[in-house]
């Protein structure tokens, strides 16, 4: 549905025709760490996420997982973790 409570006009997950569903009943602004995300709306009544309606929360406990400003580590193929077990065997062949 429509959000009719922050984000005006924007469809949201969480809006329902009693009003948000969301825990407090609306939106909360983005965090200092959202800043240079490419999926923050700029409203009138603040900045705001397009995808989570809390983003502090997804910041608690490390990277924001849909970040777009921040590079993930893990995408490498160099920092794969090698089982020694199988290493030793393929040497062996």
């Amino acid at each position: 549905m429509i959000c009719e409570t922050v984000k005006k006009g924007i469809d949201c997950f969480f809006m329902t025709k009693k009003g948000c569903r969301f825990n407090g009943g609306s939106c909360h602004p983005i965090v200092e760490k959202c800043e240079g995300c490419q999926r923050i709306l700029d409203l009138p009544t603040g900045k705001y996420c397009s995808i989570f309606p809390d983003p502090s929360a997804k910041w608690r406990l490390g990277s924001c997982n849909m970040a777009t400003h921040i590079e993930n580590g893990n995408k490498t193929e160099n920092n794969r973790r090698i089982n020694p077990l199988k290493a030793s065997k393929r040497k062996s062949r």
